[in-house]
């Protein structure tokens, strides 16, 4: 005789199935081949619709519960293969809601109680738990599409001010894109360098060019006096046809004489530039070499946005503007024409000329107009960056300075492919 029939074999397990009795959770007991033995008040509880289940097959009432059939089968393999099983999210719908349970279950083993052999297990209900989950991912999978939003935002930023960036002046650019944006609502008066330069007959090059070749050299053009100028911290007004209008003083300052200076060493090297460039603007289409004529002129301008509520333009207003505009008129194939104003300032550092005195339309007395040679010391002249170089065998000739380095690192191919094809030769 075994100890076990000494028991009472429903008391026995009903007091093993004390603990589970009083849980929580819907616990649940079976024998080995799946057959509910006893089920806990929580069962009943939780799953009203399934009535009385003792003696009913455990994946029989999971498939009741509207279990899926792979949760039903991985249920029975793992309990049989692995003697436990756990299945985290079980889904099931009770009087129209869903609620989330895991599925806990183990085999069970007694040697002095072979009734104690079966499978014991319990459902918890998750419901809250994987709702807060589904909340926290949702969350979460929003600002994963507010942050796509914000970048997709940002790079259409990135490419409106990428564009803009080829319209305003560098100075300009920041004023608008940085705290200090208010600035320029603003009008003021202040004491500012004005500088314009035209192309000699520029009519006779319309009339003789193609338009793709036209539009060709006067970008170069533009493209080479725009860099000169921002080097220079020159701001740009605007370009009218072949006219550049640069001025210094606003935005940013460094003082009425530094800005004079600059503007005058922004002259002195976009006509360098254009003599550099003559060969290549010659390949394109133009017969006789291209000449500038510059005016510079110094004196209290208005600064500031002016247009309409459709349209804004940030320039200089003054009388400065229309004297250098008369200086540039007036001045011959490339020379640059100073006021007096300018004059008294860059006249310790610059070698001017008299060259005329007029009464401008406008203005009520006499104006001085000098010719501006050079600067006096030597400094000026070493600083300033050659772009074309004639050696006794090589000629070089930077037709675009705006990527400095795009054309050192063409210039090294060209080394590397003459070194290559001289030492196959050789």
């Amino acid at each position: 005789m075994k100890i076990e029939d000494f028991f009472n074999q429903r008391n026995v397990i009903e007091l093993s199935f004390f603990n589970f009795e009083n849980a929580i959770t819907a616990a649940y007991f079976a024998k080995e081949n799946l057959e509910i033995v006893k089920v806990n008040d929580n069962f009943r509880k939780f799953f009203p619709v399934l009535g009385n289940v003792s003696n009913a097959y455990f994946p029989d009432v999971l498939t009741q519960l509207g279990v899926t059939s792979e949760q039903v089968e991985q249920f029975v393999q793992e309990i049989n293969k692995k003697g436990w099983v756990l299945i985290p999210k079980v889904p099931i719908n009770i009087d129209g809601n869903e609620k989330i349970y895991s599925l806990l279950s183990t085999r069970t083993c007694n040697d002095s109680f072979s009734y104690l052999n079966g499978v014991q297990g319990q459902f918890v209900d998750r419901t809250e738990e994987w709702a807060l989950r589904r909340e926290r991912e949702d969350l979460l999978e929003q600002k994963i599409r507010d942050r796509e939003v914000i970048e997709q935002k940002t790079v259409q930023l990135e490419n409106l001010a990428t564009r803009l960036a080829k319209y305003l002046s560098p100075q300009i650019y920041q004023s608008i894109f940085s705290n200090e944006g208010k600035t320029i609502e603003k009008h003021t008066r202040k004491n500012l360098t004005i500088f314009l330069s035209d192309i000699v007959k520029f009519t006779d090059l319309t009339d003789t060019l193609e338009p793709e070749k036209l539009a060709q050299i006067i970008n170069s053009y533009l493209s080479e006096m725009s860099a000169i100028a921002l080097e220079n911290g020159g701001t740009i007004d605007k370009f009218i046809g072949d006219a550049v209008l640069v001025f210094f003083g606003d935005p940013e300052s460094e003082g009425e004489r530094e800005d004079a200076l600059k503007c005058v060493e922004m002259s002195l090297r976009m006509k360098q530039r254009v003599k550099e460039l003559q060969k290549h603007w010659k390949k394109l289409g133009v017969v006789n070499e291209i000449s500038i004529r510059m005016g510079i002129a110094t004196g209290y301008c208005t600064v500031g946005n002016f247009g309409s509520d459709l349209r804004l333009d940030y320039t200089v207003l003054g009388s400065p503007v229309n004297l250098a505009a008369r200086l540039e008129s007036m001045a011959e194939p490339n020379t640059i024409l100073i006021d007096e104003n300018t004059k008294n300032l860059i006249e310790e550092d610059v070698n001017c000329k008299e060259f005329d005195s007029f009464i401008p339309k406008g203005f009520s007395r006499s104006i001085q107009v000098f010719k501006v040679k050079d600067f006096i010391s030597s400094k000026h002249r070493t600083q300033r960056k050659k772009l074309s170089h004639v050696g006794e065998r090589v000629e070089i000739n930077v037709l675009d300075s705006s990527d400095i380095h795009a054309a050192m690192k063409e210039l090294r191919e060209i080394q590397k492919y003459l070194e290559e094809e001289f030492k196959e030769s050789n």
